[in-house]
């Protein structure tokens, strides 16, 4: 009986676990099912992504800036389906830059690098405004350890680690232009042995200023008895793909272009990782600036000729490839099924989903994944004296848009504190401007509105649009995202007529990131309580 019941439990154990790995979008998959691929591999805002292989599994981070938990951590069997695994970064540290719960829009997290080595993996990333961390754990699904400065500084941006076959480790790097004063050039420096502390100063190793500029974001590696920086240059959307060589690992380098966008639609294609599988292939992860969307993911074929690697089709045999938009598969000796990072929601379990994070560090009370109601409850965070709108405010608990085109329902049931007027709650979709369904308790009795804001970030005011009564708390929320990033919101009482609120927003992106979706919950005075609202659940479908 013993042994039955624990069959049973494992059998219910790896079935959901599957289940959490194999969640598939229904608005945006890559894998063609026929041995093919398409490009975007993930059509959502993983800026500045870098993976490493280990034995048969591949790993990714990203660009996380100001939004918390950051330093997502993806995984993938194949390089095509990838699935949120974890953050490295729980919650900022508190400095002079970033408060307990301020927004610091487009600081903190930029352009890390993710490392295996001695069984252990490393997390390298530059703040701008603060200098180099690290952070580093066994389980990449696990804890970090707490962050580390590595190399303090402002304006050192972009920090790609080394290690060395004897022992020896370094750190190339970049500058940011808006703190370092200085930019499109990149440096070397010494590490401690266990990669924690720079060792010295930074010896510059590549000046783009005459061939390329804004060059930024190195990957190091070694390779024939080259080290190798491959390095981005000529402006986010613009760019080119740079691979630079040299026997010394101070230089001088020698440099080639190695990807560029050709005759393609993929608009300036660089700044990522190359990666070899355990059956020898060579494979490009970039990104590509899509503008509201944010910065996609791209996998591209990669070969090398004559110690220079070329990244993905060259036709005309000039040793620089174009991106492509379709692709065979990566042979890594087998096929897994398709899985995507998770997008819906049904707030069943006692954590919150890996694909939501917080615009700033959140504070322990400000939800409660109520699993025994199968719901997600936030409670109202009141809003600073200062308050504009919807820009500075922390709580916003949201999620990268998922694909051109998709719609996002939530339901949820408002449940606000009788005293408070202005307390309110909704669906956004946020960015530089903004656009939103906000249920709001008046001394009318609730209304939904459709609500806009332009030029948030410069404290634009927010303007409604149309409004109407609501007799009770419990509505089903929607917006429909059109590829020209149109977003048109519209409500209902029972989940099947849904009713048209407002004018078409044009949703744009953020400091640095892409727009993004979520809900909130806010009021506008300090008071012994709050309200609260319960949410259902979250789902995204075409």
């Amino acid at each position: 009986m013993r042994k039955t019941l624990f069959t049973l439990f494992l059998v219910l154990f790896f079935s959901d676990l599957v289940g959490q790995e194999n969640y598939v979008s229904k608005v945006w998959v890559a894998d063609q099912g026929n041995g093919t691929y398409k490009n975007p591999v993930l059509y959502a805002d993983y800026s500045d992504p870098d993976a490493c292989r280990v034995g048969d599994d591949y790993y990714m981070t990203a660009s996380s800036f100001n939004c918390i938990p950051g330093l997502p951590i993806l995984h993938s069997k194949d390089l095509v389906n990838w699935t949120i695994i974890g953050h490295a970064i729980d919650k900022m540290p508190k400095n002079a830059v970033f408060g307990e719960s301020s927004v610091n829009h487009g600081g903190n997290v930029w352009a890390p690098a993710i490392r295996h080595h001695k069984g252990e993996f490393y997390i390298y990333y530059g703040d701008p405004d603060i200098g180099i961390f690290m952070t580093k754990t066994k389980d990449p699904a696990g804890e970090w350890e707490p962050l580390v400065l590595v190399k303090e500084g402002k304006g050192l941006i972009d920090a790609c680690p080394f290690f060395d076959d004897n022992g020896d480790v370094y750190l190339a790097h970049a500058y940011a232009g808006s703190r370092a004063e200085i930019k499109s050039l990149l440096a070397v420096t010494r590490l401690t042995p266990d990669g924690k502390k720079a060792v010295g100063e930074s010896k510059i190793i590549y000046d783009g200023h005459d061939l390329d500029p804004t060059i930024e974001g190195p990957k190091f590696y070694k390779r024939n008895g080259y080290y190798y920086i491959f390095a981005p240059a000529g402006g986010v959307a613009t760019g080119w793909q740079l691979a630079m060589r040299s026997k010394d690992v101070f230089g001088p380098y020698e440099r080639k272009i190695v990807m560029a966008q050709g005759n393609t639609i993929i608009n300036g294609p660089h700044q990522g990782a190359w990666i070899d599988t355990q059956t020898g292939e060579d494979w490009f992860i970039h990104f590509q600036d899509v503008g509201t969307f944010g910065r996609l993911v791209h996998l591209q074929p990669m070969v090398w000729k004559n110690d220079w690697p070329v990244i993905g089709e060259d036709k005309d045999g000039d040793g620089c490839g174009d991106p492509v938009l379709t692709y065979k598969k990566p042979n890594i000796g087998k096929t897994y099924p398709v899985a995507t990072p998770a997008e819906s929601d049904e707030f069943n379990t006692n954590e919150l989903g890996l694909q939501w994070q917080w615009h700033s560090n959140p504070m322990s009370w400000w939800y409660f994944t109520n699993q025994e109601k199968g719901c997600l409850s936030l409670y109202s965070v009141p809003v600073s004296e200062d308050y504009k709108n919807l820009w500075d405010v922390p709580n916003l608990l949201l999620q990268k848009t998922p694909a051109p085109s998709f719609t996002a329902t939530m339901k949820l049931t408002f449940i606000p504190n009788p005293g408070i007027e202005g307390e309110r709650t909704g669906l956004v979709v946020m960015g530089l401007d903004y656009g939103l369904l906000s249920l709001e308790n008046t001394k009318d009795g609730l209304v939904l509105s459709q609500n806009e804001c332009l030029k948030a970030d410069k404290g634009g005011a927010e303007k409604v649009n149309a409004s109407v009564p609501i007799k009770e708390g419990t509505l089903y929320l929607r917006v429909k995202v059109s590829p020209d990033a149109t977003c048109d919101f519209s409500y209902s009482t029972d989940n099947k007529k849904y009713t048209s609120l407002g004018t078409t927003f044009k949703a744009k992106e953020g400091k640095w990131i892409g727009a993004k979706i979520g809900m909130f919950c806010s009021r506008p005075i300090t008071k012994n309580d709050g309200g609260r609202v319960d949410i259902d659940w979250f789902k995204v479908d075409k």
